[in-house]
């Protein structure tokens, strides 16, 4: 099976919230079509915050407030919503998975992964999105992601492997000492004994992973998942057949990159020439 998300992944206030709105509508006795057509919402998205999948906007709740009684019941509900701040709504069933691996690969194309950023290296992508993040929202992305980043240091059992396109260094996003930082902290990374950094040279004859970047992990029973991510969303791969497909090439990729002693030496001339 191949999983993707485009709406948020319910928390418990979300599904209290959408508990409220269906009680107090089935309380008016309105249907769900009812409801939707005097707040001036589509029937989906009346049932997507029901069923605590949906976060509401201001104007649902300022429109539902009055159709189902005025009480206050649903401004107060509102107040005590909260979502997981900081994580892509398709990239969370990944990162609990994360938390249970004992094997996780990664290899990247486009920027340095998640779990190998500096700070400095993060905030320089969160400001450079778009549409632009407020800095509640970068501040939440950042803690979101130094969280995840304790993975590298507190699952020792857990073994990582990294394969690095050398444009990534390259490319000096952010400026030059901000890439400084980043390879320093690369090359630190590279010396737990988990973790293996290969880069994959900028000139390659043949290389298994044109196809993009991708993940695979393991889970304490032998069961492997996979995760691609494209611009606007992320697959999560459970059937054994396309998890296959991506481990052979990223076996591949292994003998194609370099090896870990030949990369931090490449790591090490790149920061010496910034």
């Amino acid at each position: 099976m191949v999983d993707g998300g485009s709406e948020p992944e319910g928390s418990d206030s979300l599904r209290t919230f959408g508990a409220v709105v269906q009680a107090l509508r089935e309380h008016a006795g309105l249907s769900r079509a009812e409801f939707a057509g005097r707040i001036r919402y589509s029937v989906h998205t009346v049932a997507s915050v029901e069923q605590g999948r949906r976060m509401p906007d201001a104007a649902f709740v300022d429109r539902g407030e009055p159709v189902l009684g005025n009480t206050g019941a649903l401004r107060k509900a509102a107040g005590h919503l909260e979502r997981q701040q900081g994580l892509a709504a398709w990239f969370r069933r990944w990162a609990r998975l994360e938390l249970l691996a004992i094997t996780l690969y990664t290899y990247e194309c486009r920027l340095v992964p998640g779990l190998l950023q500096t700070e400095a290296y993060a905030r320089t992508l969160f400001t450079q999105q778009l549409p632009p993040l407020d800095d509640a929202q970068i501040e939440a992305q950042w803690a979101q992601r130094a969280k995840r980043q304790r993975l590298l240091r507190e699952r020792q059992n857990t073994a990582f492997s990294f394969i690095l396109e050398e444009g990534l260094f390259l490319r000096r996003t952010g400026g030059g000492q901000v890439t400084r930082e980043l390879i320093d902290h690369v090359l630190e990374i590279a010396e737990f004994r988990n973790v293996e950094i290969q880069i994959m040279p900028q000139v390659r004859e043949s290389h298994a992973g044109l196809a993009g970047p991708m993940q695979l992990l393991e889970t304490p029973d032998n069961t492997w998942f996979a995760y691609c991510e494209g611009q606007r969303a992320g697959l999560l791969i459970t059937d054994r057949k396309e998890v296959s497909v991506l481990q052979q090439r990223y076996a591949r990729m292994r003998s194609q990159a370099l090896t870990s002693e030949e990369s931090r030496g490449l790591l090490e001339r790149m920061r010496g020439a910034l």
